[in-house]
């Protein structure tokens, strides 16, 4: 295992953080945050003239052609600004999916788009993580060569933006399908919902809405197989997206800390604070090593589940100890909820739940391995 960047990985980070950086500060955040999408648009179209929104779509669609690595680096760039656009919805929840599984005219149809920054995507996965038995909350009969969904998913990531949402749905036997939804469809409709973090993720409601069989994904013969590998992808981006938020708010701690004075000294020299920061800054490099292990294992077609659940696991409970912890660092400043540090609190407990928080990632894991020695027992 080597977790050395290649050249290429080198350049999508550095470019990622130096036009985020370069462009992002907490007035342009916050004004994104007043808008009635709570994203930055010109940001958004700023990153598809950089040729970021493509780096994990095929060569063929006019992406770099690149994997689950290289989309980590990207969206752990975004969050050391905390940027309100919906990478993760749309490259990892959305495009991810399509560029893999979908056929040569679904690819054609959306893909492009996503390049140029034309098209946001996402996807409705809470049904499927909170499910006992794994299965999505959405319903799907059949009607000729298509199907017809019927149900509620909660806190859709960034829908009011999508022009199409990669919905799971279960049959009558206990398959899945994956079908790309149009969210203005007949029967279709979004109910606005504010996050943690301030961002829109909508209720999505189905009723009766019709998917030809040109917008299935994928099919019940192999849905199981492809839901599972979106949750491992989207799972694992979502821990290097913390690992960015954590480390821009330990940085600005630190700065804090050696600005602030109390007794005549800084802040930084008291035994107190530096072993709090010195935690943090332990938390952080466990998270990052675990989303390295879980994106090497993905991109290299090894078996990335479990890898990503304990990144998952980690990124919450490590994640949710970091920011509370810059926070707190921060004394009277920390609970001024209009200064930059409490925005990166808020987007770590934001980051710390979607998808299953800590206690869901080890019950996972454990069902997993009682499943294994069961199976040992009884092959």
């Amino acid at each position: 295992m080597d977790f050395a960047f290649t050249d290429e990985q080198l350049a999508v980070s550095e470019a990622a953080t130096g036009l985020l950086s370069g462009l992002v500060n907490p007035d342009r955040v916050l004004a994104a945050e007043q808008s009635p999408d709570v994203v930055d648009a010109s940001l958004w179209q700023s990153l598809a003239e950089a040729d970021l929104l493509g780096i994990a779509v095929p060569e063929a669609q006019g992406g770099g052609g690149y994997g689950l690595m290289e989309l980590c680096l990207l969206l752990e760039a975004q969050g050391r600004v905390v940027a309100p656009v919906p990478l993760w919805a749309t490259l990892v929840l959305g495009a991810f999916p399509i560029a893999r599984f979908g056929s040569e005219a679904q690819q054609a149809a959306w893909l492009p788009g996503v390049v140029s920054g034309q098209v946001m995507l996402t996807a409705a996965l809470n049904g499927s993580v909170n499910s006992v038995r794994g299965l999505p909350s959405i319903s799907a009969s059949s009607q000729g060569k298509g199907w017809v969904l019927n149900g509620t998913e909660l806190a859709v990531p960034q829908a009011h933006l999508a022009q199409r949402i990669v919905v799971p749905a279960r049959t009558p036997d206990g398959a899945v399908l994956l079908a790309l939804v149009d969210p203005q469809s007949p029967g279709a409709s979004l109910e606005r919902t504010v996050t943690t973090n301030r961002e829109i993720h909508p209720h999505l409601l189905l009723s009766e809405v019709t998917v030809a069989a040109e917008d299935v994904l994928v099919g019940p013969e192999g849905g199981h197989a492809a839901l599972d590998t979106l949750l491992a992808a989207a799972t694992t981006a979502l821990c290097a997206l913390q690992v960015g938020v954590c480390e821009a708010a330990l940085q600005q701690t630190a700065e804090y800390l050696n600005n602030r004075h109390q007794f005549g000294r800084p802040l930084s020299t008291f035994q107190g604070t530096l072993l709090r920061a010195a935690d943090a800054a332990i938390d952080i490099e466990a998270m990052r090593v675990t989303w390295l292990n879980a994106a090497w294992l993905f991109d290299t077609g090894r078996p990335a589940t479990d890898a990503a659940r304990v990144a998952k696991w980690q990124a919450s409970e490590r994640g949710q100890r970091t920011v509370h912890a810059t926070q707190h660092l921060h004394g009277g400043m920390g609970a001024d909820i209009t200064f930059p540090i409490h925005r990166y609190f808020l987007w770590g407990k934001q980051i710390e739940l979607l998808l299953g928080g800590p206690s869901a990632q080890l019950s996972r894991l454990g069902a997993q391995i009682a499943a294994d020695a069961l199976a040992e027992v009884n092959p």
